[in-house]
């Protein structure tokens, strides 16, 4: 029964990747309806093990001792519009330069509705991104960009190379802009709401809260692909 119904939500996923692939101006209406206990539950198990908790202080080995209870109450909390994110605890690690880089640790029930949205977003999208992106798009990595750029540079007339870094990238993506970015494809106002408040969840650090007025979620597998978007509209 678990294997139909999940069957049954990746099909549906599916379908909604090769209708964006279809029609480039297809805006969808509703999508929110995919996070669905089996989908939610799939999802939780391609989270990592062994990873520091949040600021809830629960382990992956935690939650998954009352799987289905906490699922089905995390799918209760969203259809009633009720989930909330929690903050993103900051820890800074050492960089071989003598400086910390922060480092942002979603709760575990924030991370299982990341990835459920990330899988939707990324239907969607892939569809539109230029072939030319390499930035943690699926099936693709800094070594195949590295492979197309040697490609090109030994066969084409080039003269120079640009190698760009945008300064703090991830920590300063304008919210409004990112949102209109995310409209041109989507427009399911539930589903545009809770990104919206991953975008505004905030962060821990020492146990002082920090509203997070720009910038996409620390830590969590949904920034990637929100600052893919954003990009791909700016660029």
């Amino acid at each position: 029964m678990t294997t139909k119904l999940m069957s049954k939500t990746l099909k549906a996923i599916s379908i909604i990747a090769l209708k964006a692939k279809e029609d480039p101006k297809c805006k969808f209406t509703s999508l929110a309806h995919l996070l669905t206990e089996d989908f939610l539950n799939e999802c939780f198990r391609e989270l990592k093990r062994g990873k520091s908790p949040g600021i809830d202080g629960v382990t992956v080995g935690e939650y998954v001792k009352v799987l289905d209870e906490n699922i089905t109450d995390l799918v209760a909390r969203l259809k009633a519009k009720q989930y909330k994110p929690q903050p993103v605890l900051r820890v800074y690690i050492p960089k071989q330069n003598g400086d910390k880089r922060p480092l942002g640790i979603p709760a575990v029930e924030d991370k299982i509705v990341q990835m459920a949205i990330k899988k939707i977003l990324e239907a969607i999208f892939e569809q539109d991104f230029i072939d030319t992106s390499y930035g943690f798009r699926q099936n693709r990595s800094c070594h195949d960009a590295l492979t197309e750029l040697d490609r090109i540079i030994m066969n084409a007339p080039v003269n120079f190379v640009v190698d760009m870094d945008i300064l703090k990238f991830f920590d300063t993506v304008e919210h409004k802009r990112l949102m209109e970015c995310l409209k041109q494809r989507i427009v399911d106002p539930t589903l545009l709401q809770l990104i919206g408040r991953f975008l505004k969840s905030g962060i821990m650090e020492e146990g002082v809260y920090f509203e997070t007025d720009q910038g996409t979620p620390q830590g969590g597998v949904l920034s990637p692909v929100l600052a893919t978007v954003y990009l791909h509209y700016a660029l």
